[in-house]
């Protein structure tokens, strides 16, 4: 449907829905669109994007900076989305531009007025986005969310189905100063109530305060309003400078996420409710890292930024605050911001897996806990969500899941869990697994791993998400990279048995997840991005100690990889930065040579995207250009084929005993689903001389449901 086409429809729906009274009948949640019809497998639809999506972050600017392009894509869907700022973004209250190019007149300081400026420039941005106007209308309201407070709630009256909430709590107005009035203050008990800094022109009018509790519930309230099934936030752990220095993110950005954990753990609880993921975003740390975005797509971030930050200084908007942040005018790049966006969690392609011969399993974190599907049989349906034991109290499964299998056929599933604890000092992430009672059977409880940080765990739990390996005896070793940058392995004594101590082996400056592959030798090779190469550990044989790290001589990468065995090596995939590009190389072991043997670098042709990319034999998915899911043979021609649905975290591949792929991705409507590809053939060479080419077939099954909605409905949920 073209961009006209459908502001129209939008216009429709807002004049159907504007005019009822009250805040349920306009802001778009509880739920009210019409449910597409069940499907059963033989007339399953092609998918499309579904669901509502919820960004959270802490200031105005925070999701056109670090969760665009995902932002206006989500939009331009037509599907559900909401933003809701957690502070007003008052900073020192000058909206002025200063540099050697812009000088804007000195003013006194206005808080009020510096945060509607941002709200003007934020609303714009949104409008363009969604009309292409940035003078298109909204609605603001106030509602009340808990223990007196308010929020503005705006609706975008062309788009009704884009919203923002407003919960204009005060910032830190410091990067890392220890500001008691703050997030960060109140999350850590320095204050027992945090203050509003209400925006001048803002529908809400009384100051209030939130306790922590109170702030906590007041999200959820908001959660409960909209229920999405994608939920969007910043890291809460980013970690610090070494050693032991300022934090490396914004702290109302760090604090704002761990807030918005609570919230999510508290909204998880209720009834009612859809199944819901997270999707936790890099923001200041993307400023050292190699670009991952295009050219194209950077220059459309750019463009919104702009918006935002008012960079004509023309009088669109009639407010007497300024029409945007002036402050973003003087650098919209950011620094180098408009480039990037990355994940700071759920970047694993390993969550799909074979066990027992013929079923496959699928995992991702739903509510907080670890969800599975189940295929038992190549022409068996797809079953689920079901959830594995349920983690603690007060504890929740962080985005992302990997999995290793044993030889016997039964499956370890790993991921991080958090710990939210009600005093600021026992805030911490430690690493998790389960292991199934038998192959093909149900899982028993979570185990904890810990951690190898060992310093202030509430400060520097900015561990990445572990991976794992089985050897040929069933004995598994858990890889993490910690908060210093570094690898750690893990490894049980005997097959079954404990876990050893945490062990060194070595590397610094690591980006991303550490990723491993066995080759047809049984030989394990691990990788590991950094922000200018790849470093490489193997075993010299199978069951040897791995050695390393060695240098690849690779060049820097997005710092995302996936790695699959392939003929008598591992076959290595990651993007190219400032392209997108996918690229791919083989590595080989040769007896007595101290590293790899690397092939020289191949890209797999098309445009470029961003995110993981899924590999398994002949297989490759990833997210393209456009942020939808798409797949690749190598050898096709188109080189990637997309579908027509945006998803949420990394792909997972997997190939069948008799040579079929099958790629799975997690729809933003949180539901499982997947394409299927058959053993691959060359593309038919074109005859010489005019004319077209010989049909080349499309390499997959359309995308679709994994679990049709009627199966969906009776889903077991946690017990």
């Amino acid at each position: 449907m073209s961009l006209a086409s459908r502001t129209r429809l939008a216009a429709l729906l807002a004049a159907l829905t504007v005019g009822a009274a009250g805040i349920t009948t306009w802001a778009y949640g509880y739920g009210t669109a019409p449910q597409p019809a069940a499907a059963t497998k033989a007339t399953s639809r092609p998918s499309v994007t579904q669901g509502t999506v919820l960004q959270v972050v802490a200031h105005p600017d925070d999701d056109l900076f670090f969760m665009n392009p995902d932002l206006s894509r989500s939009i331009s869907t037509g599907v559900k989305v909401t933003t809701v700022y957690l502070t007003a973004g008052e900073s020192d209250g000058r909206n002025e531009a200063h540099s050697p190019h812009l000088q804007d007149p000195t003013r006194p300081a206005d808080h009020a007025s510096y945060a509607e400026a941002r709200q003007n420039g934020i609303r714009a941005a949104y409008a363009e986005m969604a009309t292409g106007r940035r003078t298109s209308a909204w609605q603001r309201t106030s509602i009340p969310t808990t223990g007196g407070g308010s929020a503005e709630v705006d609706v975008l009256l062309a788009r009704p189905e884009v919203n923002l909430v407003w919960m204009q709590m005060r910032e830190a107005r410091s990067i890392s100063g220890d500001n008691p009035d703050s997030l960060r203050g109140l999350w850590d008990g320095k204050v027992p109530a945090l203050g509003s800094q209400l925006a001048s022109g803002s529908p809400v009018r009384t100051p209030f305060t939130y306790t922590r509790d109170q702030a906590v519930q007041a999200i959820a309230n908001v959660f409960a309003l909209y229920r999405p099934t994608t939920i969007r936030t910043q890291d809460p752990t980013p970690g610090r400078t070494q050693p032991a220095g300022a934090f490396l993110d914004h702290q109302d950005h760090m604090y704002g996420a761990r807030f918005v954990q609570a919230a999510t753990e508290r909204y998880a609880a209720t009834a009612g409710r859809p199944h819901f993921s997270v999707q936790n975003y890099v923001s200041y740390p993307n400023s050292s890292l190699p670009p991952t975005l295009d050219a194209k797509a950077a220059e459309e971030k750019l463009g919104y930024l702009k918006t935002y930050a008012w960079s004509d200084h023309q009088d669109w908007c009639g407010s007497p605050a300024g029409c945007g942040d002036r402050k973003t005018a003087t650098r919209p790049t950011g620094a180098g911001w408009n480039q990037t966006i990355r994940y700071s969690r759920g970047e694993s392609t390993t969550w799909m897996t074979q066990g027992p011969p013929g079923r496959l399993y699928a995992f991702a974190a739903l509510d907080g806990q670890m969800a599975y599907w189940t295929r038992p049989a190549p022409d068996a349906d797809w079953q689920g969500p079901r959830f594995l034991p349920p983690t603690a109290p007060g504890t929740t499964i962080d985005a992302g899941a990997s999995t290793t299998r044993l030889p016997d056929g039964r499956i370890a599933v790993l991921a991080t869990r958090t710990t939210l604890a009600t005093t600021a000092q026992d805030y911490r992430r430690e690493s998790v697994y389960a292991l199934q009672n038998a192959p093909g059977a149900d899982f028993g409880p979570w185990h904890s791993l810990g951690t190898p940080d060992t310093g202030d765990l509430s400060a520097t739990s900015a561990t990445g998400a572990p991976t794992a390996a089985a050897d040929a005896t069933g004995r598994i070793t858990v890889y993490i990279r910690d908060s210093r940058r570094t690898l750690h392995a893990r490894t049980q004594s005997a097959p079954g048995a404990d876990f050893g101590p945490w062990q060194t082996l070595g590397g610094t400056a690591l980006q991303g997840d550490p990723v491993t592959a066995t080759d047809s030798a049984g030989r394990r090779h691990l990788y590991a991005a950094t922000d200018r190469t790849v470093l490489a550990w193997t075993q010299p044989a199978p069951g040897a100690p791995l050695t390393g790290p060695f240098p690849t001589g690779l060049p820097a990468t997005t710092g995302v990889l996936s790695a699959t065995g392939q003929d008598d090596g591992v076959r290595l995939s990651f993007r190219t930065p400032g392209t997108g590009t996918v690229t791919t190389t083989q590595a080989t072991i040769t007896p007595g040579a101290p590293a790899p043997l690397l092939s020289p670098p191949a890209t797999a042709g098309g445009e470029g995207g961003y995110g993981a990319v899924a590999t398994t034999s002949h297989l490759l998915a990833g997210r393209a250009a456009t942020g939808t899911a798409a797949v690749t043979l190598p050898g096709q021609n188109p080189a990637w084929y997309e579908s027509q649905m945006l998803y949420t975290g990394a792909p997972a591949t997997v190939t069948a005993p008799d040579g079929t792929g099958l790629a799975a991705a997690l729809g933003l409507d949180a539901d499982l689903h997947t394409t299927t590809t058959p053993t691959p053939t060359p593309t038919p060479t074109p005859p010489p001389g005019p004319g077209p080419g010989p049909a080349v077939p499309a390499p997959s099954t359309p995308w679709h449901r994994a679990v049709p909605p009627t199966a969906l409905a009776q889903a077991a949920r946690p017990h």
